[in-house]
């Protein structure tokens, strides 16, 4: 990416999280975190990554179809922000990151791991004991 893209992708992450904060965080339950944005070398369409925070998958995918729906009042919201910066609006697409998902997952396989090696360790220890 040249540094005008990572520049206007960074503003546009920054201003999308502040308009979901401010003006949806009440109709976006559970919370929306912004983590990353991307735009086309023609500035004509920001890739959007969001992560839904929630108990379950079927909430978090619930939430994330709600925050596609609202993709063309983040639109206009964020022309009202950066209009000055930018002769044209990006479209904004959003994409679901489930990074922290996933590294909560693999957190959970090693301490599943570890337990495991635990297990075995104190298993093989308790005959030698008994000797």
């Amino acid at each position: 990416m040249s540094i005008r893209t990572e520049r206007v992708a960074a503003l546009i992450q920054r201003e999308v999280a502040q308009i979901l904060q401010q003006d949806y965080a009440e109709r976006l339950t559970p919370m929306v975190t912004i983590t990353d944005a991307r735009v086309t070398k023609d500035l004509s369409i920001a890739y959007v990554y969001a992560s839904v925070m929630g108990e379950t998958e079927a909430e978090r995918k619930a939430t994330f179809k709600q925050l596609e729906a609202l993709s063309d009042e983040v639109r206009s919201s964020l022309a009202s922000r950066i209009r000055h910066q930018m002769r044209t609006i990006p479209e904004v697409r959003f994409f679901l990151d489930e990074s922290l998902q996933r590294a909560k997952r693999m957190e959970n396989l090693f301490d599943r791991i570890r337990a495991e090696r635990e297990r075995r360790l104190s298993d093989s220890e308790t005959p030698d004991a008994a000797q």
